[in-house]
């Protein structure tokens, strides 16, 4: 069965942003006042949010988007630190009986914000929830390739939920069983998809279940408001676990798309943290705001996925030849120009300590490159009497709109090529990309965790994250290989075969790699933002100002 047979749906996070980040020291998931401080009488802080979360459910969230507000209204077993350390949440502590045998305690007392029990129970039925076909999550490939027992099977049908790798020994105790070792496993554990859901209120509400007056969460903030488009607003979770160590008593997210509306409601102090910093504006903006503009790297790719199940682009030589005809270095330094760097891989630098090493015609010039395309273009069937005509899609956002007229104009000055542009907004085109009905789609994938697998599974034949439906045995079997790998320099040779792989047929196009680009207020306190990209509000404080 070929790749375009197995298709219909997909686990990626199609982030609008451009970038996330990671700031200098990171802290110990709590919010630590330096002494002599002044706090602000009113602790509540504004963000912006790109786009309307497509769900508030763990197990329906898509994107960052809708994760950045999962971090705070859900909590998860563990958290992971930039530096690997592992941090205990939901999970007071944890032991490795065997090398796939896993044993977790949660803390006594658990309860959701409802005042509902929160049990290992609530971790097993959120988990099988998640795997079972019937949910359709975004997220359902994500247990299998965390290996954990029967995963793979449920996600296709083969085995009931039920038989999933996990059970509850009592209310404070987990087993977790692994098909096989994984050494990032606790690095996996800690994502916001596998953060425990109340069933009881799946059971009584249904979909509706995360609606205000319904919602219980079991994170620092839990849900008060939620107006389509607009806003959706959290306020302190006193049931919270750790609740004696948070200091802001109310969020809220703005799903603002524009980055100049975004701008201006910074300017008049209706918000304290920005997202995107348009990039035509950024030298102005830090050269008059400085420190409030916040830069650094992060764990995030760029690109655009080519539905390799469509003509022409079942044939590797046209991919191969769009992939040839973009100037990366221009796009990043001159379009871009915050520090993203030009990418040829889809692993993102340093993560797990992967140093890829980048296909030959990364360092052909320009001009070589340009003629290479052609040839294969030719080859394909295509040139000046019969162009190559395709639709590249994007969703709303003045950035994706200018990357998509820079990546057109390219390809036709370079190579004859006629990209039609088509915007959507968030939702409609994350449908569209996992229907398959798409041929070229902006995308971009931010880390899970700190390992390159986090990217290149999504690559995976049988993945649900494949929304460019490809399929090579051979790319495969390098990841089996690196997931049971028995040291870390062996792991990143599999994963270099990988790379070279998807570099040889191009299924999508990695154009650069992010970094954060954030606006924040001088007296917005605690600060940080990881190398995955999450900001904890439980962290910050609003100083007096």
């Amino acid at each position: 069965m070929t790749a375009c047979s197995l298709f219909s749906g997909g686990q990626y996070v199609l982030s609008l942003c451009i970038g996330l980040a990671l700031l200098p020291a990171a802290p110990a998931f709590a919010a630590a006042v330096p002494p002599g401080a002044e706090l602000a009488a009113r602790q509540e802080i504004v963000r912006q949010n790109i786009a309307e979360p497509a769900s508030l459910d763990p197990h329906k969230a898509e994107s960052d988007n809708e994760f950045a507000i999962i971090n705070d209204f859900f909590e998860r077993l563990v958290a992971v630190n930039d530096d690997g350390t592992v941090e205990p949440r939901l999970a007071a502590s944890w032991e490795q009986k065997q090398p796939t045998l896993w044993i977790f305690h949660l803390r006594p007392h658990l309860t959701w914000s409802n005042g509902d029990a929160l049990t290992a129970r609530d971790v097993v039925s959120s988990w099988r929830r998640l795997v079972s076909p019937d949910t359709a999550s975004p997220y359902a490939s994500y247990l299998a390739n965390m290996q954990v027992a029967n995963a793979a099977d449920i996600v296709a049908g083969k085995k009931p939920p039920e038989a999933l790798g996990i059970k509850a020994l009592d209310d404070l105790t987990l087993e977790i069983r692994l098909d096989q070792p994984l050494s990032y496993f606790m690095d996996m554990l800690a994502h916001q998809a596998l953060a425990p859901v109340n069933s009881e209120l799946i059971h009584r509400w249904g979909d509706t279940w995360t609606q205000p007056g319904k919602f219980a969460g079991s994170g620092p903030f839990t849900l008060q408001e939620w107006v389509v488009n607009e806003k959706v607003v959290g306020v302190r979770n006193g049931r919270y676990w750790d609740n004696e160590h948070t200091i802001i008593d109310k969020v809220t997210f703005l799903s603002l798309v524009s980055e100049n509306s975004a701008l201006n409601r910074y300017r008049s102090d209706e918000i304290d943290i920005v997202k995107t910093v348009p990039e035509i504006q950024f030298a102005a903006l830090k050269k008059k705001l400085g420190d409030e503009v916040r830069i650094s790297p992060q764990f995030g790719t760029y690109f655009y996925d080519i539905n390799t199940c469509k003509p022409p682009f079942d044939d590797v030589r046209v991919r191969l030849a769009l992939n040839l005809g973009l100037d990366r270095e221009i796009i990043a330094a001159d379009i871009m120009g915050q520090g993203q760097t030009p990418a040829y891989m889809f692993s993102a630098p340093d993560i797990g300590g992967f140093k890829p090493a980048p296909p030959a015609y990364a360092h052909w010039p320009r001009e070589r490159r340009i003629a290479e395309g052609k040839k294969l273009l030719a080859q394909a069937g295509f040139g000046e009497t019969r162009p190559l005509k395709f639709t590249l899609l994007y969703n709303t956002s003045e950035t994706h709109r200018r990357l998509a007229i820079a990546a057109s104009s390219m390809w036709k000055k370079n190579m004859g090529v006629e990209a039609t542009l088509s915007n959507q907004e968030w939702k409609t085109l994350f449908s569209s990309v996992r229907s398959g009905n798409f041929e070229v789609s902006r995308t971009g994938w931010y880390a899970d965790y700190s390992n390159p697998a986090t990217f290149l599974n999504n690559f995976r034949s049988q993945d649900s994250g494949n929304y460019a439906k490809y399929s090579n045995a051979d790319f495969d079997r390098a990841l089996t290989k690196a997931a049971d790998a028995s040291s870390v320099s062996k792991a990143m040779e599999y994963y270099q075969e990988a790379e070279d792989i998807l570099a040889k047929d191009a299924p999508g196009i990695p154009i650069f790699y992010h970094v954060a680009a954030r606006l924040v207020k001088p007296y917005i306190g605690g600060y940080y933002e990881t190398r995955l990209g999450y900001i904890s509000t439980k962290d910050l404080y609003v100083l007096h100002h």
